[in-house]
């Protein structure tokens, strides 16, 4: 399956458009990981936790979509797009990653 964020995959051509296809992840970000990216923000630096949990709900999500598509018939998802919020809760944090894009029938 190919899953770009352009019209369509270079040097193929779309032949027909299934529709719009999505996936979604949430993921809860554990009080280790938010200990440690609260130390990683007073003392800078990357977030290795927030970053692979990023990763990880990217992955799930886009998963999602690639199956969706396939379960369509198709041969591509192009104009993906890949969205990222934080949700707060009484309980802690939340990390969600939705993507989205159209399934379509390649030549």
């Amino acid at each position: 399956m190919i899953i770009s964020t352009t019209d369509t995959p270079p040097g193929r051509e779309a032949t027909a458009s299934l529709g719009v296809v999505a996936g979604e992840a949430i993921l809860g970000v554990n009080i280790f990981r938010d200990l440690f990216a609260g130390i990683t923000d007073i003392l800078g630096g990357r977030s290795q936790g927030y970053q692979k949990a990023l990763r990880e709900a990217r992955d799930h999500a886009m998963a999602d979509m690639e199956a969706e598509a396939q379960a369509l018939g198709a041969d591509a998802v192009v104009g993906v797009d890949i969205d990222y919020e934080a949700i707060d809760t009484q309980k802690g944090a939340m990390l969600m990653v939705s993507c989205n894009g159209t399934a379509v029938k390649l030549r």
